[in-house]
C-alpha cells in the first residue's frame, strides 16, 4: 500500500475507529503516514509534531531502529512460541529488566498485551490471592470517579468516566465502590505540581470500610495521575493516606500506570516519583515504545508466593494465547535499552521547570479555566460552551493540527505529554502554536 497515496471515502469506510466519531472523522479525516523522531507526516508531506507521544506511549521518539532491528532478528529467529506451558529467553530477559527498575518490592511479573489486560488481570490476581490465603470473602473492589483502567468489563466496572459505563451499566462487574475524585478547582485551580488540598479525600475509604467491613474488600485501584479523565495530579499526602488504611485494612493497593510508567512523571514509575509502595503495578504504553501492543502487572514476593503453596500444578488459571510474545518482548527490551543508555526515565526531571513555565503562561487567555502539571504532563482546561460540552477544546485540536501540532483532546481538557526526547525548543514551538490558537479560539 502507498502510504503518500489519498484515501477515498470508500477507503475510509471499512474501518471502524475506536474512540472515534466515525462519522466526523470520515467526513475530514485526520491521516498520518510516516513518523520519525518528534514527528508525523501525513501523506501529503505536511510534518506535525507530536506533543503527546502517539497516545502516551512512545516515550522513547518515534521510528527508533534499535526497536526495528530487535523485533526484525526476533522474528527471523523464533517469531511464535506458546506461553502456557512453554517459555522462551527474551521473556525471563524482559521480566529481569522490568524488575531492576520497578517499584521497590515489586519483583515479579505477569505478562499482558494492553493496559485493559493488564488491569483485568491486576483485578483477577487481587480475588485470587486472598483466596490463597484463606480470606475467601474479600471480593469487593474500589475504584475512583472519573477513573479510568481500560475498556475491558473489570475495568470499567472499576473506572469511573460516565461513558465507559453507561451502554453496559447492567453487565459490570457486582461488588464495586467508588472514591471521589480529587479534582478541586475551587482551591486547586492552577496549581504546580501536586495541589496543596484534597488529602482528606482518602479518608473515604475508611467510610467505605465501615460499610463493608475489611474482610471484604480485597483491592483498591487507582492511578496516581489520573490521564484520561483530564490529567489530574494527587493531592499532597492523598496518595500516602491511600496506602496507610489499605495497611491498616489489610486490602491490596494497585496503582495503574499504563499513562504514568516509564519515564513520564520524571522516575521510572510515578510509585516511585511520590514515594508509595504499591502491592501491583499495571503497565502498558510505553513497555515497548508504543511499537507492539504489550502489557505487564508488577507484583510482590508476598503476592506471587500466596500462590505457590498449594499442590503442584496451575496456580493460576488465567493467560493469553500473547502474553510474553517474542516479538513484543524483543521490543520490550529494546525500548528498556534506550531509556537507560538516553536517562529518559529520569529526563522530565530536567525539561519540568521550562515545561512548567510555558504552561503557565497560558494562564490569563480567554477560555482557560485551569492548567495543572507535572514532569512532563499538561492538563490545561477551558470553559465550556453553553450545551456544547467539548465543543471548544475540540476546535483547537483541529487547528493545532491544522498548524503542525498534535495535541489531545478529552472533554474540555487539552492533555499535552509529548516524547520523553523533547528538545526545549520543541517545547516552545508546542506552547507557541497552543498559545496561537487559543487567542483565536471563540
Amino acid at each position: 500500500m502507498n502510504a503518500t497515496a489519498p484515501l477515498s471515502r470508500s477507503d475510509l469506510e471499512a474501518f471502524w475507529l475506536p474512540f472515534t466519531p466515525n462519522r466526523q472523522f470520515k467526513s475530514q479525516p485526520r491521516i498520518l503516514a510516516k513518523a520519525k523522531g518528534m514527528y508525523y507526516w501525513t501523506p501529503e508531506g505536511r510534518q506535525i509534531l507530536d506533543a503527546v507521544a502517539g497516545l502516551w506511549c512512545v516515550n522513547a521518539g518515534h521510528g527508533r531502529s534499535e526497536i526495528t532491528q530487535a523485533v526484525a532478528t526476533q522474528l527471523e529467529t523464533l517469531d511464535y512460541a506458546p506461553p502456557f506451558q512453554m517459555g522462551h529467553p527474551p521473556a525471563f530477559a524482559l521480566a529481569n529488566a522490568l524488575v531492576k527498575i520497578a517499584p521497590k518490592g515489586l519483583d515479579h511479573v505477569f505478562f499482558t498485551n494492553s493496559g485493559s489486560e493488564s488491569v483485568d488481570t491486576a483485578l483477577k490476581i487481587a480475588l485470587a490471592y486472598h483466596r490463597a490465603r484463606g480470606e475467601g470473602t474479600r471480593t469487593r473492589l474500589i475504584g475512583r470517579e472519573r477513573g479510568y483502567h481500560g475498556v475491558g468489563f473489570g475495568g470499567i466496572s472499576v473506572g469511573g468516566i460516565p461513558p465507559n459505563r453507561k451502554v453496559w451499566s447492567a453487565s459490570l462487574i457486582p461488588g464495586v465502590d467508588h472514591l471521589p475524585h480529587t479534582h478541586d478547582p475551587a482551591r486547586n485551580a492552577f496549581s504546580r505540581g501536586v495541589p496543596e488540598h484534597g488529602a482528606h479525600l482518602a479518608d473515604e475509604l475508611e467510610r467505605i470500610v465501615a460499610l463493608h467491613d475489611a474482610s471484604n474488600i480485597a483491592a483498591v485501584i487507582i492511578e496516581p495521575i489520573a490521564g484520561s479523565t483530564g490529567v489530574l495530579i494527587p493531592p499532597r499526602g492523598y496518595l500516602q493516606r491511600v496506602r496507610e488504611i489499605c495497611d491498616k485494612h489489610g486490602i491490596l493497593l494497585i496503582l495503574d500506570e499504563v499513562i504514568t510508567g516509564f519515564g513520564r512523571t520524571g522516575s521510572a514509575f510515578a510509585a516511585t516519583e511520590f514515594g508509595i509502595r504499591p502491592d501491583m503495578v499495571t503497565c502498558a504504553k510505553g513497555l515497548t515504545n508504543g511499537c507492539v501492543p504489550m502489557g505487564a502487572v508488577l507484583l510482590s514476593k508476598q503476592i506471587y508466593e500466596a500462590f505457590m503453596q498449594g499442590p503442584d500444578g496451575i496456580e493460576l488459571f488465567h493467560g493469553y494465547t500473547y502474553s510474553a510474545h517474542p516479538t513484543a518482548c524483543a521490543a520490550g527490551l529494546a525500548a528498556l535499552g534506550i531509556y537507560e543508555r538516553e536517562g529518559l526515565l529520569t529526563r522530565a526531571k530536567a525539561l519540568a521547570p521550562q515545561w512548567e513555565e510555558a504552561a503557565h503562561s497560558l494562564r490569563g487567555l480567554s477560555h482557560v479555566i485551569d492548567v495543572r502539571n507535572y514532569g512532563l504532563i499538561l492538563g490545561l482546561e477551558l470553559a465550556s460552551i453553553p450545551g456544547k460540552v467539548g465543543a471548544r477544546a475540540f476546535e483547537v485540536y483541529k487547528k493545532c493540527f491544522e498548524r503542525g501540532v498534535l495535541i489531545r483532546q478529552s472533554g474540555e481538557v487539552i492533555a499535552l505529554s509529548p516524547p520523553l526526547i523533547v528538545e526545549p525548543a520543541q517545547i516552545d514551538q508546542i506552547f507557541t502554536t497552543l498559545r496561537d490558537v487559543l487567542r483565536e479560539t471563540q
